[in-house]
């Protein structure tokens, strides 16, 4: 038996007037926090330090995947929740019982170019996608490696015209 673990993927949502790609390369590295979603902070505990993250800029024009992140550090509190100052403050979250998590994320890389939500879903392979199921608005969501795949062999490919 191997004990050796694989890198598992993400997607991490963020709107670039807010954090871009460009801030996360400028810094280096981040705390991924003000996740205010039970669903998303339970994805965020299940992240190993290596695992690989698409960092998808939303709200914008268009929306898409525009480059590699890694989670740098395990879930730990994220701090924001105990900011009086922060939009993301939680009076019901205290240190000794923290409700929200977050992890650390690296800037790896830029991809050779954005691959849009509508490419995204334009593919069939990829119509199973959590970012392309109705409704679905988490701003960390799984990916799988064949989704991974998918998504970078688009990346390398030239945009589609239309």
């Amino acid at each position: 038996m191997s004990t050796t673990t694989r890198a598992r993927y993400y997607l991490f949502k963020s709107e670039p007037d807010a954090y871009s790609l460009d801030d996360l390369e400028r810094e280096g590295r981040t705390e991924w926090g003000g996740v205010r979603n039970y669903q998303a902070r339970n994805l965020m505990r299940e992240m190993h330090p290596g695992d690989l993250g698409f960092f998808y800029h939303s709200s914008t024009t268009p929306p898409g995947v525009v480059g590699i992140c890694r989670v740098a550090a395990s879930a730990h509190p994220d701090s924001t929740q105990f900011d009086r100052s922060s939009e993301y403050f939680d009076p019901a979250s205290n240190p000794q019982r923290p409700r929200w998590e977050c992890v650390d994320v690296e800037f790896v890389e830029r991809l050779p170019r954005l691959v849009s939500l509508a490419e995204i879903k334009a593919q069939p392979a990829l119509a199973d996608m959590v970012l392309v199921q109705r409704g679905s608005r988490l701003s960390v969501q799984p990916v799988t490696p064949a989704q991974w795949r998918a998504i970078i062999a688009l990346s390398r490919k030239a945009a589609p015209h239309g």
